[in-house]
């Protein structure tokens, strides 16, 4: 026991030797300072004491900061909910196969604020609508080589597409896309959601909401098979 005693002495003088010699130790190593428990005495706080006191408040501001950043994507999260289900009923009314595509193209461009759409559909031009943004194609996804590798996956793609892919889905409004985000529509067909702002859509953006538009696309046209 005394030699564990003489040990930990010994221990704490030369902490203090040292901290006596480097006066600067707790401003690069702040966590220290918070964890370091000062007597009060009578009169002013100790400059360690004030020490603390401020890196505790600048931790707290920081953890308020992050507070407020994550009610805000709470609360974007519930509007984009309110959204795909406001999306959800609008299909759900839909009487007939052009009136579900013309919908769904609608609701994007109102309720999500879209600058352009293509829809390209594995079926018989005659069974759709005819417009711009509508893409029909009845071989299936042979037509579009371009896509195999996407075709054969289950996740969006987000970010910039090459110039063919580009060329291929949006015709002469190519040029306008800055940033795009390409959806599967089961086995139906893809969605693609071309942007003029090059950071909208891009390969770290959340997926969640995308998933759930392509879903729900899919459900309402496969009524019509």
């Amino acid at each position: 026991m005394p030699e564990l005693t003489l040990k930990a002495g010994l221990e704490a003088m030369d902490v203090a030797d040292y901290l006596r010699r480097h006066p600067q130790f707790l401003k690069d190593f702040p966590d220290i300072a918070q964890e370091l428990v000062i007597p009060r005495e009578h009169g002013p706080a100790s400059s360690l004491t004030a020490y603390q006191l401020e890196a505790l408040r600048a931790r707290n501001q920081e953890l308020s900061g992050r507070l407020t950043d994550l009610i805000a994507i709470a609360a974007d999260n519930e509007q984009l909910m309110v959204r795909v289900h406001s999306l959800t009923i609008s299909l759900l009314r839909a009487n007939t196969l052009e009136e579900t595509c013309r919908s769904f193209v609608a609701a994007l461009n109102e309720d999500f604020h879209t600058d352009l759409v293509c829809l390209a559909l594995f079926r018989d031009p005659a069974e759709l609508p005819r417009a711009e943004w509508l893409l029909a194609l009845p071989q299936g996804k042979a037509v579009l080589p371009e896509f195999t590798e996407f075709l054969n996956r289950h996740e969006p793609l987000c970010g910039r597409l090459a110039q063919d892919k580009l060329d291929r889905l949006f015709g002469e409004r190519a040029p306008c896309v800055q940033s795009c985000a390409l959806l599967k529509v089961a086995d139906l067909g893809l969605l693609a959601i071309g942007s003029d702002d090059i950071n909208r859509f891009h390969p770290g953006i959340g997926t969640i909401f995308l998933k759930l538009i392509a879903h729900t696309l899919a459900a309402a046209l496969q009524r019509f098979d």
